[in-house]
C-alpha cells in the first residue's frame, strides 16, 4: 500500500506543479492579465487546467496524509523527493524552460541520494 500511495503522491504533485505553471505563464501572459491575488481568484473557476492543477495538488496532499499515517516521515519525505526530478525534466521538455548545468547536476544529486536511501 504504501508504494501505491507514493506514487499518487508523486504523479499527482508533478501533474498539479506543471499545470499550475502552464496556466500561470501561458494561460495569463495569453490574455494580457495582470497577476495578483484576486485575478488568480477570478481566474479559478474559468480555467480548466488550473481546476485540474487544484485537483491534482488536493490528491497529492491527502494521499501524503495517508502515507504519513502508515510510513514514518523520514521514509515519506525522502521517497517523495523524485518530484524534483521529474518536474525538472518535465519543465524542460513540456513547458520548454531553460534548465542550466546547476539544475541539472542538482537534480542528478536527488537521484543519488533516493539510491542511497533505498
Amino acid at each position: 500500500m504504501k508504494w501505491i500511495l507514493l506514487t499518487i503522491v508523486v504523479v499527482t504533485t508533478v501533474l498539479g506543479d506543471l499545470l499550475q505553471s502552464h496556466e500561470m505563464k501561458i494561460g495569463a501572459a495569453a490574455k494580457g492579465e495582470k497577476f495578483g491575488l484576486l485575478s488568480i481568484l477570478k481566474a479559478i473557476g474559468t480555467r480548466p487546467y488550473l481546476i485540474l492543477a487544484i485537483a491534482s495538488m488536493t490528491i497529492s496532499f491527502l494521499a501524503f496524509l495517508a502515507l504519513v499515517q502508515t510510513q514514518p516521515l523520514s521514509f515519506a519525505v525522502p521517497a517523495s523527493a523524485p518530484t524534483f526530478v521529474l518536474e525538472t525534466l518535465l519543465a524542460r521538455l513540456v513547458l520548454k524552460e531553460r534548465v542550466d548545468s546547476r539544475r541539472a547536476v542538482g537534480a542528478l544529486l536527488v537521484v543519488g541520494g533516493i539510491a542511497l536511501l533505498g
